[in-house]
């Protein structure tokens, strides 16, 4: 299991959650943060300080947001494991599922 950042991640990425992962798992897309599966040792850490409460435990990914699931563990494979997100920077890419979404406004 892992943690997965869904929809409300897109066109925000606010990145105190990278600032909080202890193993740098987090990556950045062009719209969207991506958890890599395989790196994350579900510490919870990102979680909490999510400000747009983006971030689930995969079991506790809401039904409406399951596609993100397999979004976030997809955006890997192309991208692979690259043991770390500080070294790799901006990815610019996003999962196709994330790269068809119309921009998102967020209120203010």
């Amino acid at each position: 299991m892992t943690y997965v950042i869904a929809q409300p991640c897109v066109d925000v990425k606010d990145k105190a959650c990278v600032e909080e992962c202890p193993v740098d798992c987090i990556y950045e897309g062009q719209r969207s943060l991506y958890i890599h599966p395989d790196e994350c040792v579900d510490c919870g850490a990102c979680e909490p300080v999510c400000p747009v409460e983006a971030i689930f435990y995969e079991e506790d990914v809401p039904p409406q947001g399951q596609d993100y699931t397999r979004a976030n563990a997809g955006f890997f494979d192309v991208l692979g494991s690259p043991g770390g997100a500080a070294k790799l920077g901006l990815t610019e890419r996003d999962h196709p599922l994330i790269a068809a979404l119309a921009p998102q406004v967020r209120g203010g």
